[in-house]
C-alpha cells in the first residue's frame, strides 16, 4: 500500500511512502524483542546521556522538523517550532528524572528488607496521532525508553515523513538499532501487531472509537493498554474573572493548532452576567487573528489537516445552527480551510455542545451562576480538562473536587507538562503520561521480599 503526504494548505503531495510489507514487520517485532534484552541491562546514566543527546539533536534540526511537521498537517509554523522544541524539554526532563523515579521503594514490613523495584516490562506499541505529531510521540518514547523498555510507532498515515524523523532523532542520538522503531502499515495491520509476543503493552492517542477498538484488542491478549482519547473541554469564567486576560487565555486556548486539540477548550460556559461582554471581546480576538499559508512566520490559523475534517466541521456547525445556535463569526468552509467560527447561545443537545470539535469553533453557552457552569461543564461524556478563570482563587481551589476530569486548571489553558501527569477520564481514556506517573505506566513494579 502506498501512502501519500499532502500539504493540506494547497494539495500538493510533498512524499509518498511505502507500506512495510509482511517480512519487514515481523523482522521489526522480533528486533525489538531482541534489542530489549540488551537495553535493558544499559545503566539508567548510560541511557539519560543518550536521551539527552535526542534532546540536543532535536534542538539542532528544530527547522527541519518543524518544516515537515507543518507541510505534512498544516500547523502553523512557528506553533510547529514550539513543538519540536516541547520534545526536546521533555527528552531532558526524563534524563534528570527517571533515575529518581526508577529507584526502588523500600516498605516497612516483617522483613529483614522488603522493596518494589521498577523493570522494564518489554517492547511497547504506540499508536499515535496527527495533530502534535512529535510531541505525542516524544511524551511516549522519552519515559518508555528510560524505563528500559523498547518502542515501536505506529504513526498516523498522514504523517509518515515526522515519524520517519522520529526515528532518526533516537538513530542520530546513538540509541542501539531497534530500541525505537518506525512501523508504516494500515491501521488494519494493528491486530496482528498487538497479538505479537513481542509486543507487551499498548498506548493510543486517537479517537474514541480507535480507542475502543484498540482497548479491545488488547484486553483479548491480556495485555495492557493505555488511551489518551477525544476532549470536549469547558472553560469556565466567572464574574469576578479579570476579563481581558480571560479572553486572552481563551484565545489560545480554543485556536492553538486551529483548534486541532484534545485539550482544546471547546465549551466556553461563561456565567449570564459578563457573557455578552466576554463574547465581544473573544469575537474581537478571533476577527484579528491571521489566516493564511502555515508556512509563513505571520500565520496565525492554517487549514485543518485533512478535507474530511473540514467538512466534519461544517456540518456540526450547520447542525447547531439549524436547532437555534447562533452565528456569530465565521461560518464558512473552503476545501481543508475552515473559517474560525463562533456560535452563540449553545445549549446543551446541539453539536457544538455535545460533540468534540475538532477545528477552530468556538461555542459560547450561558451559566446563571457558578454552580450553573459547573453543571453545564458535567454534561460531557468526555473528561480531559476544565479551566476556570476568576479572581476568587481560594473559592476556585475548593471547587476543584466538582471536576471529575482529569485536570483542573485555574485562569490558564489546560495544557500537557512534562512535571505533571496527563490523562482523561470517562470517554477520555485511562491511564496518566507524564510524570512520575507516565514512566511507571510500563514497568513491572516488583516487590521483592527478604527475610
Amino acid at each position: 500500500m502506498e501512502f501519500k503526504s499532502i500539504y493540506p494548505f494547497d494539495g500538493r503531495v510533498i512524499e509518498t511512502h511505502q507500506e512495510h510489507s509482511a517480512s519487514a514487520q515481523q523482522a521489526m517485532l522480533n528486533t525489538a524483542q531482541t534489542a530489549f534484552e540488551s537495553w535493558r541491562k544499559v545503566s539508567i546514566s548510560d541511557r539519560a546521556e543518550l536521551m539527552s543527546k535526542a534532546a540536543q539533536v532535536l534542538r539542532d534540526r528544530v527547522a527541519e522538523y518543524a518544516c515537515m511537521i507543518t507541510l505534512e498537517m498544516g500547523k502553523p509554523i512557528a506553533e510547529s517550532r514550539a513543538e519540536v522544541n516541547k520534545c526536546a524539554w521533555v527528552c531532558d526532563y526524563y534524563a534528570e528524572q527517571a533515575e529518581g523515579f526508577l529507584a526502588h521503594e523500600f516498605i516497612e514490613t516483617d522483613a529483614h528488607q522488603s522493596f518494589v523495584r521498577h523493570d522494564p516490562i518489554g517492547c511497547v506499541l504506540a499508536i499515535m496521532p496527527w495533530n502534535f505529531p512529535f510531541w505525542q510521540v516524544f511524551r511516549f518514547a522519552a519515559p518508555t525508553l528510560m524505563a528500559g523498555n523498547t518502542g515501536i510507532l505506529k504513526h498516523a498515515s498522514n504523517v509518515f515523513g515526522c515519524a520517519r524523523q522520529i526515528e532518526e532523532v533516537f538513530t542520530l542520538a546513538g540509541f542501539p538499532k531497534g530500541v525505537f522503531q518506525n512501523l508504516m502499515v494500515h491501521h488494519d495491520k494493528t491486530e496482528n501487531i498487538i497479538a505479537h509476543d513481542a509486543i507487551k503493552a499498548v498506548t493510543l492517542t486517537g479517537s474514541e472509537r480507535a480507542g475502543a477498538a484498540v482497548a479491545e484488542i488488547a484486553g483479548r491478549h491480556l495485555k495492557k493498554s493505555l488511551l489518551e482519547l477525544g476532549g470536549n473541554n469547558a472553560f469556565i469564567v466567572w464574574e469576578d474573572a479579570d476579563m481581558d486576560k480571560a479572553v486572552q487565555t481563551a484565545l489560545t486556548a480554543r485556536m492553538l493548532n486551529c483548534g486541532q486539540s484534545c485539550i482544546a477548550a471547546k465549551r466556553f460556559i461563561l456565567v449570564d452576567a459578563i457573557y455578552d461582554t466576554f463574547v465581544a471581546k473573544f469575537t474581537e480576538g478571533v476577527r484579528q487573528l491571521k489566516s493564511g499559508d502555515p508556512m509563513l512566520e505571520t500565520t496565525q490559523v492554517g487549514p485543518l489537516a485533512r478535507r474530511d475534517l473540514a467538512d466534519q466541521l461544517q456540518q456540526q456547525v450547520n447542525a447547531s445552527m439549524e436547532m437555534g445556535a447562533q452565528l456569530l463569526l465565521g461560518g464558512s468552509q473552503k476545501d481543508c480551510y475552515h473559517a474560525p467560527t463562533i456560535l452563540g447561545d449553545v445549549l446543551p443537545g446541539m453539536p457544538a455542545f455535545d460533540e468534540e470539535t475538532f477545528g477552530p469553533l468556538a461555542a459560547m453557552i450561558r451559566a446563571k451562576d457558578s454552580d450553573h457552569a459547573f453543571q453545564l461543564a458535567a454534561q460531557s461524556k468526555y473528561g480531559l480538562g476544565v479551566t476556570v478563570c476568576t479572581t476568587n482563587l481560594e473559592k476556585a481551589v475548593a471547587q476543584a473536587d466538582r471536576v471529575s476530569d482529569g485536570a483542573y486548571f485555574i485562569n490558564e489553558l489546560v495544557k500537557s507538562d512534562p512535571r505533571l501527569p496527563f490523562g482523561g477520564t470517562k470517554r477520555s481514556g485511562y491511564g496518566r503520561e507524564l510524570s512520575r506517573d507516565g514512566i511507571l505506566e510500563f514497568v513491572n513494579r516488583k516487590t521483592v521480599y527478604v527475610k
